[in-house]
């Protein structure tokens, strides 16, 4: 029943944006040349981020559907609630990729300041096999994070979200006290300057970043009718109030200050470019690792039911399933999902190259979707507005979904050329 306050709304909004993106904001800086091009790319960004999370308010009003997938189909037909699905279970699988990724990181520096790669004589010395990343990872997900994902419901949900939003400010906190109190050999001698060579492409190349960082379109419909106050223009400010703070930790602390202290030589996860045997990042690379640990199972789970979702049809889903049956098909799902995630987890490069898709799938649910509920709701409703102000809405519309589809191409072709190097 709706009940959830303001505040309440606001702190939802913003712990489903704050996650692993924070840790590649940094890097996201260097690729688009400087901090300035970055910062003024997230400005014109946040316009189309709230002008998405103002129309799916007012979808879900129309459509008084409690899920995004269901304010599509309602809105924009069978076919296009199909596609959204698809994307949708495209998008959580490769959220599990870059999750496994992020805790295969940290899993890396933790063993290095366990095993560092020398000894006392200074010769050198391999470490021992089982603090190689892939058994490490493999290792975690067999013992720990499998037997957490398979279960039908999953209790701790609301303290895995309090972690990571603690997480979250914990790396804004510590990016920022490194620039001002680490040792001067880790800082950069000089400020790092803007490249004057930077094309539009490097520029543009922050936008998947932005898509991965500030995606929390998906469940904002939940979190709308869930609300005790849904009038349209609170929605709007809820939106914007959740965009501007979401904005004030990646861009003005975490992003710009790990770019200022490391400059182009950032890791596209900010926390590999520390040393391994600091106290202080240790703490902040075991609260990154534990949250994701209790995230990745609600990935899951969410993936799971839109398989399930995708699969049933009217006959199936009146067939009764038994509850061995329903046990059986659960635990394939999770075994296919999690050694499927590992696998390219483990060849993966760096988290970048994830992200990169990543940002290309957010934004069918960034700009395409809602950019082409706007038209049509335009188009087919909202008797009261007239023609000058519904024709300026169906070409912002229009306008989202064109950026949409650059965003998609753009990031595929970024991933693809990642790859390929």
């Amino acid at each position: 029943s709706p009940g959830l306050s303001s505040a309440g709304a606001v702190f939802i909004l913003l712990k489903s944006a704050l996650g692993a993106g924070l840790l590649s904001f940094p890097w996201a800086f260097g690729r688009a040349g400087g901090a300035v091009p970055a910062l003024l790319v997230e400005l014109g960004s946040l316009v189309f981020l709230v002008s998405g999370l103002a129309v799916l308010g007012y979808a879900a009003a129309l459509s008084a559907q409690p899920t995004y997938q269901g304010v599509v189909r309602a809105v924009c037909g069978a076919a296009v609630g199909k596609l959204c699905e698809v994307c949708f279970l495209f998008n959580l699988f490769m959220i599990s990729v870059a999750l496994l990724r992020v805790v295969g990181d940290q899993l890396e520096k933790l063993c290095d300041s366990l095993y560092p790669n020398g000894t006392l004589s200074g010769a050198p010395q391999l470490p021992p096999w089982y603090v190689d990343q892939r058994f490490t990872l493999s290792a975690l997900c067999v013992l720990v994070i499998f037997p957490l994902s398979v279960p039908r419901e999953i209790g701790f949900q609301k303290y895995s979200s309090i972690l990571g939003t603690l997480a979250a400010c914990y790396l804004t906190l510590v990016v920022i006290l490194k620039y001002y109190l680490q040792a001067e050999s880790l800082r950069l001698t000089e400020p790092p300057q803007t490249s004057r060579s930077s094309s539009w492409t490097s520029i543009f190349s922050v936008i998947p970043t932005i898509c991965f960082g500030f995606q929390c379109h998906e469940a904002c419909v939940a979190i709308y009718s869930s609300m005790r106050n849904q009038s349209f223009s609170h929605w709007v400010t809820v939106s914007v109030l959740s965009m501007l703070i979401c904005l004030l930790i990646y861009s003005l602390t975490a992003g710009l200050y790990g770019y200022l202290t490391f400059g182009q030589a950032v890791a596209s996860d900010v926390l590999m470019s520390y040393p391994g045997n600091d106290p202080i990042v240790i703490v902040a690379r075991l609260l990154f690792g534990v949250s994701i640990v209790t995230i990745y199972p609600i990935v899951v789970l969410l993936g799971r039911s839109v398989v399930k979702d995708l699969w049933a049809t009217p006959k199936r889903g009146a067939v009764a399933v038994s509850e061995a049956h329903e046990r059986r098909s659960r635990v394939a799902l999770t075994v296919t999902w999690m050694a499927a995630t590992l696998g390219i987890a483990l060849f993966v490069p760096d988290i970048g190259k994830v992200i990169e898709l990543i940002g290309g799938i957010s934004a069918f649910f960034i700009f395409i979707f809602p950019g082409k509920r706007l038209c049509l709701v335009c188009m087919t409703g909202t008797r009261s507005l007239g023609p000058r102000k519904k024709a300026a809405l169906i070409a912002w519309g229009v306008l989202s979904v064109l950026g949409g589809a650059f965003v998609c191409g753009q990031s595929a072709a970024l991933a693809v050329l990642g790859l390929l190097r």
